[in-house]
């Protein structure tokens, strides 16, 4: 398996729109992608770093689990744009991502 994951960095200043990434982005992201192979979405909200006081590194991590990376790339080639397009619509922040192999 693989897995696509979506990292949100956090800053003292970025906006994440929490609400709109679950009720919106999230659904959005499983309409599209579950026919394309996408087999799990696993989010975790950043909540201190690691020290107490401290801000997350991250705002959200999400990782999209697909079979192949063949499913994965097809997926993105096809609906990549729309789910990219939507970022602006709850964060301002540029995320960063790895596509790693799940062991």
């Amino acid at each position: 398996m693989v897995s696509l994951t979506v990292l949100y960095p956090k800053t003292a200043d970025s906006q994440f729109d929490m609400a709109y990434y679950l009720n919106t982005h999230t659904p959005l992201v499983k309409a599209r992608l579950s026919t394309m192979g996408l087999l799990s979405v696993d989010m975790r909200e950043g909540l201190a770093g690691g020290a107490p006081g401290t801000l997350p590194p991250y705002a959200m991590i999400t990782s999209l689990t697909f079979n192949t990376m063949d499913e994965l790339q097809k997926g993105m080639d096809q609906h990549g744009a729309e789910l990219l397009g939507d970022i602006p619509n709850f964060t301002d922040v540029e995320p960063q991502t790895q596509i790693c192999q799940v062991r």
